[in-house]
């Protein structure tokens, strides 16, 4: 059984610079280096840099693209939710009457600081006789007498 060839990493402490022979640096090449050398240095690396950038970038967008395409139909992408009727709320904050809680999702830090203080649930419940107006402007007034 033939065991696959290792591979090689680089240390840590090397660098390609030319992109037609690649040119090993260790940490004493760039001791012995000059400030204009290093410089030029520098700007060849950040050149190289923003070109594989580039080019990373342009495949990475040519590829969305793809996916996009291959995606739901573009009526269905555009479709909206269906507007679903306001919540009227349930509890409303003692301390604080403007906030209110319709009951769902997750309990709001007045209700938590209530609850912890030693009131129940039910002690925050609004009163359906009490100010509890109807958020829609009037509009099922009928459906709502005829409740009442």
């Amino acid at each position: 059984m033939q065991r696959p060839a290792p591979t090689i990493k680089r240390p840590f402490n090397t660098l390609m610079v030319k992109r037609s022979r690649v040119k090993t640096m260790k940490r004493d090449d760039f001791n012995s280096m000059s400030l204009d050398e290093l410089w030029a240095l520098r700007s060849e690396i950040s050149s190289v840099l923003r070109s594989k950038i580039s080019a990373e970038k342009t495949m990475l967008e040519k590829r969305l693209r793809q996916l996009r395409s291959n995606s739901l139909p573009s009526e269905a992408a555009r479709r909206e939710r269906r507007p679903y009727p306001r919540v009227l709320p349930k509890y409303r904050n003692p301390a604080d009457p403007a906030e209110t809680w319709a009951g769902r999702g997750r309990q709001p830090r007045w209700v938590t600081e209530q609850l912890r203080s030693g009131r129940k649930l039910d002690d925050l419940r609004i009163q359906s006789g009490s100010n509890a107006r109807r958020s829609d402007g009037g509009r099922n007034s009928k459906r709502a007498q005829g409740r009442a």
